[in-house]
């Protein structure tokens, strides 16, 4: 039985891609571990891209399709960026009977995406579950992870409306100084 040595060359200099390939060295870049490695990926780059499915495969030597099959199974994973902030509605059984198909008609009409995109502004993905397991507590959104119970319409729209109100940030990093030097005079 070969053991298998020859690693692909990381995509990029990326320190995420060291993260990623310490999670299948840690497997022994066994293809048992590409479900993990995706779910690595996914929390560092907040999607899987094409790019990214294709390394992987290729180091877990995994056929692209298979990599590309389990990416798009799973409802974890994601093959576009994600917007700024996430509402995720919950569409199980008990949710949908409590109103949820009415929420996520409403935030797609506010919105102007179909659940499973993002605003053209990037602010807002709009997702579905087919259940959170948190029937008792339906209808379920969750608003950038934070979990609302019976959430209503009103509620979903003062949110959304938050975020869309809500000025831009600058990514971590940039204007560093500038925002050091804006509360040092306040």
């Amino acid at each position: 039985m070969a053991t298998y040595t020859a690693n692909p060359p990381l995509p990029s200099e990326d320190k995420r891609w060291r993260i990623i390939n310490g999670t299948m060295r840690r497997h022994g870049y066994s293809r048992n571990a590409l479900i993990e490695t995706l779910h690595t990926v996914q929390q560092s780059f907040g999607y899987l891209d094409e790019e990214s499915l294709k390394f992987v495969a290729k180091s877990l030597r995994v056929p692209l399709s298979q990599a590309f099959g389990v990416a798009t199974f799973y409802h974890f994973f994601s093959l576009k960026p994600p917007g700024e902030h996430t509402c995720l509605i919950c569409t199980g059984t008990a949710c949908y009977i409590k109103g949820a198909a009415h929420l996520v008609a409403r935030a797609e009409k506010f919105l102007g995406v179909k659940s499973g995109e993002t605003t053209a502004d990037g602010k807002v993905s709009l997702l579905t579950a087919r259940c959170l397991g948190s029937c008792s507590l339906a209808p379920v959104a969750v608003f950038d992870g934070d979990l609302k119970a019976n959430a209503g319409e009103d509620q979903m729209q003062e949110q959304i409306d938050a975020w869309l109100a809500a000025p831009e940030v600058a990514p971590a990093g940039e204007g560093a100084e500038n925002r050091k030097d804006a509360q040092s005079v306040v």
